[in-house]
């Protein structure tokens, strides 16, 4: 599979929550639970940081997961790449970067780099800056920080894109700068307003967002979908919310734009 692969598998999850209970949220997200249980963790042993999981998922599916660690602990990511020769002061497209004090603070994907800063993709992490993570974003941040320990350089077929002098001992290419190209995006359903749902239309584009929360893992049907809004589209909707952190009135099953925008509905012709 081709970089590109891993970078869209990587920046469609952004958006996606963990779970939230509280008042607060938890450290119980798909890509833990993806991961297993971790002997010592509480609440089933999915209540550990999930950085490194999410990574991991990524790689998996994009088919590279022997070319990342599978691990929940960034300080063993570090030493996975280490121990193979493959660890870098340089981001690369594609690599995995880790954080803090010897790496093992916090860690995600590079998406892309130019001279002073990394595009990455994280998980467990948030938009403020605070300590407690809550969902997967993109994230923007300086080259030379502190904070960026170093990079794990997999190995891609072909290799990548470094900025590192001497990327040719990894198999990769030296750029200063550098963007992997995606593949083009699809054409997707844009949101009908809450009101188109609540008059129990009969659309093909009922139909193609309940074969999406099928494949999200969000069914509650017993037949179909099919083009008709029934009960069945709402639980299955209501578990789409849930899955992506809300809770209460706001997993009503009744779909707004945020959790629609996320679901990806393939544009109906």
């Amino acid at each position: 599979m081709s970089i590109a692969k891993l970078v869209s598998v990587a920046k469609a999850e952004v958006g996606t929550h963990e779970s939230r209970a509280n008042g607060h949220w938890v450290n119980d997200s798909k890509y833990n639970r993806w991961l297993g249980r971790i002997p010592g963790y509480p609440r089933d042993g999915y209540g550990y940081p999930w950085c490194a999981a999410f990574v991991a998922w990524c790689a998996d599916k994009a088919g590279m997961k022997a070319l990342f660690p599978k691990t929940a602990s960034c300080a063993v990511g570090v030493s996975w790449f280490k121990n193979k020769g493959r660890f870098s002061a340089y981001p690369a497209v594609g690599a995995q970067v880790f954080f803090g004090n010897g790496g093992g603070t916090h860690t995600g994907l590079v998406v892309a780099y130019d001279a002073d800063t990394i595009t990455t993709v994280e998980g467990n992490t948030n938009g403020s800056g605070g300590a407690e993570g809550d969902g997967v974003y993109l994230k923007t941040r300086r080259r030379r920080d502190a904070y960026v320990y170093g990079y794990g350089y997999p190995d891609f077929v072909g290799g990548s894109v470094s900025a590192d002098p001497d990327a040719a001992k990894y198999g990769y290419k030296h750029a200063k700068t550098s963007k992997v190209a995606e593949p083009k995006p699809k054409e997707y359903e844009p949101f009908p307003g809450a009101a188109f749902f609540k008059r129990e239309p009969k659309s093909p584009v009922i139909t193609a967002m309940g074969k999406r929360l099928v494949a999200v893992g969000c069914s509650a049907y017993k037949d179909g979908p099919g083009p008709q809004w029934t009960d069945a589209d709402r639980a299955s909707y209501a578990k789409w919310q849930r899955k992506r952190g809300f809770t209460g009135t706001d997993a009503d099953g009744w779909p707004g734009k945020s959790t629609w925008d996320a679901l990806k509905v393939p544009k109906v012709s």
